[in-house]
């Protein structure tokens, strides 16, 4: 199952107030020229960003789709999903054909001065979504910047940023923030187990991977987290004497592009329990060097991923590297 393209959901639960805020400025006259919704990656963002869109471009609103619904069946809708609105323009890293690229061209975001220079073709707005601001490489951050010193009249920016932090202040500050939380483990394993069709068991285990993001969660299950997480916890338990078959068939798999996403996704979830241990450890008053060691494993299996993506290290063989990291670990607890 491959998670919908936020433009292709309509219903999003938990994010009542950001909505509230938003269609408070809207209702009152005071609609803000860019907004910066900002949080986690997976709790919604995108979505609600369609969903205000969808409203800015004149869709028929759906209160069955919650505050800032609108109908599926409406025009406005469909061109949205088509991709064919005139008053519409996305800037994000997915190409055409589905690939994604490394970061958001700057050919790209100059285009946004000539698409806000003329009137709304149909709407009563013209709307642009940047998924995400933290994807523009530095020029095309600096045009983006070029049209938000200069506010285009009847337009409006919607920015995601997952990272905030590292926008740079300009941008930051000639938006308005609207914050998008996590609605929490609950909301998210109902909305996973109703989209993904999972057992509720399943689904609980991967909102509380996902820490409670829904949008995660289901990227998790479409990339078969729950046999990852189980292959790192069967490596974890059986530390420092492990299966060297089993481990060299799991270092096989790590080949290509599938292969880099199962490597990223098996690191991850080896951190958050290496995470959990050591802080079980800690808890319990051990220190010295079993909880360094520990720790440095940790720091190690968060690390590792954008080592090997930066200088293009064998992924079979950082695999071994820190599957010795976390051996040593486990003999000084022994």
């Amino acid at each position: 199952m491959t998670p919908a393209h936020p433009r292709d959901v309509y219903r999003l639960d938990g994010q009542s107030a950001a909505e509230a805020a938003f269609l408070d400025a809207l209702d009152r006259g005071r609609l803000h020229h860019a907004w910066l919704l900002t949080g986690p990656e997976g709790v919604g963002k995108a979505t609600l960003a369609y969903r205000m869109a969808r409203r800015l471009l004149g869709a028929r609103p759906d209160p069955g789709q919650g505050l800032l619904g609108a109908a599926p069946s409406d025009p406005v809708s469909r061109q949205v999903a088509a991709r064919s609105h005139p008053d519409l323009m996305v800037l994000e890293r997915l190409t055409d054909d589905g690939k994604a690229r490394k970061s958001i061209p700057v050919d790209e975001a100059r285009r946004l001065p000539e698409f806000f220079a003329t009137t709304p073709a149909v709407s009563p707005y013209r709307v642009a979504i940047i998924d995400a601001a933290d994807d523009l490489n530095v020029n095309a951050a600096n045009a983006v910047l070029k049209t938000l010193e200069e506010p285009p009249p009847r337009g409006v920016i919607l920015l995601i940023s997952h990272a905030p932090g590292k926008l740079l202040p300009t941008i930051r500050s000639r938006c308005r923030r609207l914050a998008v939380s996590a609605p929490g483990v609950a909301a998210a394993a109902e909305m996973v187990e109703r989209m993904a069709d999972l057992p509720a068991r399943d689904a609980e285990r991967l909102a509380r991977m996902a820490h409670g993001a829904p949008g995660k969660a289901l990227q998790l299950a479409a990339a078969k987290a729950l046999e990852i997480d189980d292959a790192a916890n069967e490596i974890l338990r059986g530390l420092p004497k492990l299966d060297e078959g089993a481990l060299l068939a799991l270092a096989d798999t790590f080949r290509g592009a599938d292969g880099a996403a199962r490597f990223e996704l098996l690191m991850e979830r080896m951190a958050d329990q290496v995470r959990i241990f050591a802080a079980q450890v800690a808890a319990d008053g051990k220190s010295g060097l079993a909880l360094d060691r520990w720790a440095a494993a940790w720091e190690r299996l968060v690390s590792v991923p954008g080592e090997v993506e930066a200088v293009n290290l064998d992924r079979a063989d950082a695999f071994w590297s820190v599957i010795s990291d976390l051996r040593a670990a486990a003999k000084t607890a022994m």
